[in-house]
């Protein structure tokens, strides 16, 4: 097939809009997505920081590439990379590797934290002790505990994420069935600045995901496709099947999920439970006298320990 503005041959076939396009003009497309999404949750201006979470799987190199070509030193507005090492040998070290290497030439600023700073724990340590719960549960917990605090220290105003429109289908589909309502009016991008919490953005919120791995591919972005070895275990995986085959059925689904999530945001946050701001000892905001993180930890350093059987 020939691509619709140029006649050069095309290298997808988008369903919802059925548009062929080049390499080219299908990175321009995609790009021309993300600034505008960028535009809508996000105000930024000379002097800010803005970090970046980078895994170095295919979303989050994307985000950071085209963060970086967005704002530089031309528009004064710095671009810190965040990286997390959550403990998962020979899966995490490869991944952090080629974010610590296109960092270096490309000129971004790195910061990286690990798991190990949180009661010498690692995902190798706490899959076998996570029993009823999915291991994604901690793991989710002490990532964004990490990334909120180190996106504090370099002053951030705000956190993107590599999030993609599958990523923000499926949680609008897990939260509705659920019924948790107040988690729902919670999902970013977040718009209510709550103290202590750097406000998450996803630049990549309406780009699907297949999306996401073609435009790494034709910019020629370095990724690790490796797979986390707890991932199976994820309750997410039940309703990416599900998504996934809606939009298989009517493509356009994910984009329709999204967008009336967005219509009824409004009015869900209206009606969400305002709890009151509290701070934990580790210095992490908290609705109760402790943050999740800091409970988990205790719990299973106890664990390890053998004194809680």
């Amino acid at each position: 097939m020939k691509c619709d503005r140029c006649g050069n041959d095309a290298v997808t076939f988008l369903k919802y809009n059925g548009s062929h396009l080049c390499g080219n003009h299908f990175m321009d497309f995609l790009e021309r997505r993300v600034k505008k999404e960028i535009r809508k949750q996000v105000v930024l201006e000379k002097g800010d920081t803005v970090g970046v979470a980078v895994s170095g799987g295919k979303d989050s190199m994307v985000t950071l590439s085209i963060m970086h070509s967005l704002f530089n030193e031309k528009n004064g507005i710095r671009v810190v990379c965040i990286s997390i090492d959550e403990g998962i040998d020979g899966y995490r070290p490869p991944s952090l590797e080629i974010v610590r290497r296109f960092c270096e030439e490309k000129g971004i600023e790195y910061h990286e934290r690990s798991f190990s700073e949180l009661g010498g724990l690692t995902m190798d340590k706490i899959a076998p002790l996570s029993r009823d719960s999915s291991p994604c549960t901690y793991c989710g917990v002490f990532r964004r505990k990490l990334m909120n605090d180190e996106a504090r220290k370099v002053n951030a105003k705000y956190l993107a994420t590599g999030h993609n429109l599958d990523d923000v289908a499926q949680s609008v589909m897990m939260n509705i069935v659920r019924g948790d309502i107040d988690r729902l009016a919670r999902l970013g991008p977040h718009t209510n600045i709550r103290p202590g919490l750097i406000p998450r953005f996803y630049p990549l919120r309406m780009i699907p995901e297949k999306e996401s791995l073609l435009y790494a591919m034709v910019a020629d972005i370095p990724f690790w496709d490796g797979e986390c070895p707890y991932w199976t275990e994820a309750l997410r995986n039940e309703y990416r099947d599900v998504v996934d085959g809606l939009e298989d059925r009517t493509p356009g689904t994910k984009y329709s999920l999204v967008s009336s999530y967005d219509k009824l945001k409004p009015m869900l946050m209206s009606n969400a439970v305002h709890h009151e701001q509290n701070f934990c000892s580790c210095g992490e905001p908290c609705n109760g006298r402790r943050c999740k993180a800091c409970q988990y930890e205790e719990q299973l350093i106890r664990q390890i320990e053998g004194r809680d059987e």
